[in-house]
């Protein structure tokens, strides 16, 4: 498989390859697509055990989902 990047795209990637200790940007990109992989799958989950939930699981609540997680942003 072959992906076409921007330069600035390319340029973060490398970027983030460097920052990070990846060993190639093939290694980062697998890492991106098996994080995206477990958040599907966790979704899934989630979705399949609320059938009684009656606030909606869109976009929105899934956010709130993570800064409950995360906890407050600091500056």
């Amino acid at each position: 498989m072959n992906i076409s990047l921007t330069d600035d795209l390319r340029d973060f990637v490398e970027l983030q390859v460097s920052e990070h200790s990846y060993t190639s940007t093939s290694e980062y990109v697998r890492a991106l697509l098996r994080r995206e992989k477990d958040i599907a799958s966790l979704r899934s989950m989630i979705l399949a055990g609320a059938s009684g939930q009656r606030e909606p699981m869109d976009d929105a609540f899934f956010a709130s989902l993570r800064s409950m997680v995360s906890g407050p942003v600091k500056q």
